[in-house]
């Protein structure tokens, strides 16, 4: 039986090495091994499969990181910024947008950026994403993906490295 020195020993280490996993800057190179990756995916090709344009806060709800009421109570202004309401770390979040943009480019999804009125009675105001109001990561959050192709979304083909 090991002792449980040890054994808390052991836990450190492993997580030290996620934590140290999870902070890494995803790049263009790296970003289909992240561990968010699959179900990003799994979710771009669902809201993809239904319509043809790919919405973060789409995304977010699809993976269940944002409640769909709550993203009713922000779109009718009950919610000051949109980050107030989204489950989990702002750091997991900003990876994840990180990765449906690099994603979202691979499958010739055209960015296009959308502005977020509040709905309901009352003067139309412009939504905020975040607390801060940091202007990059606002226009990232409105950033839309349309697919502009005729017909519905197929994805592209891959290229073969064999000459046929």
């Amino acid at each position: 039986m090991k002792s449980s020195r040890r054994v808390f020993l052991e836990r450190q280490k492993r997580r030290v090495h996620s934590s140290a996993a999870a902070t890494k800057r995803v790049t263009v190179n790296d970003f289909r091994t992240d561990p968010m990756f699959p179900r990003i995916e799994r979710a771009v090709a669902a809201i993809l499969a239904t319509g043809k344009v790919v919405a973060p806060v789409d995304v977010l709800v699809r993976m269940d990181i944002l409640a769909p009421t709550d993203l009713d109570a922000w779109r009718l202004g009950r919610v000051p910024y949109l980050e107030r309401v989204i489950r989990g770390s702002l750091s997991r979040l900003s990876r994840l947008l990180r990765i449906l943009g690099f994603h979202c480019h691979d499958l010739n999804l055209v960015p296009s950026h959308t502005v977020y009125l509040r709905h309901g009675k009352g003067p139309a105001t412009p939504l905020r994403f975040t607390k801060t109001r940091e202007e990059k990561l606002e226009r990232i959050y409105a950033r839309h993906f349309v697919w502009p192709g005729k017909g519905p979304f197929h994805p592209p083909r891959r290229k073969s490295s064999a000459p046929a």
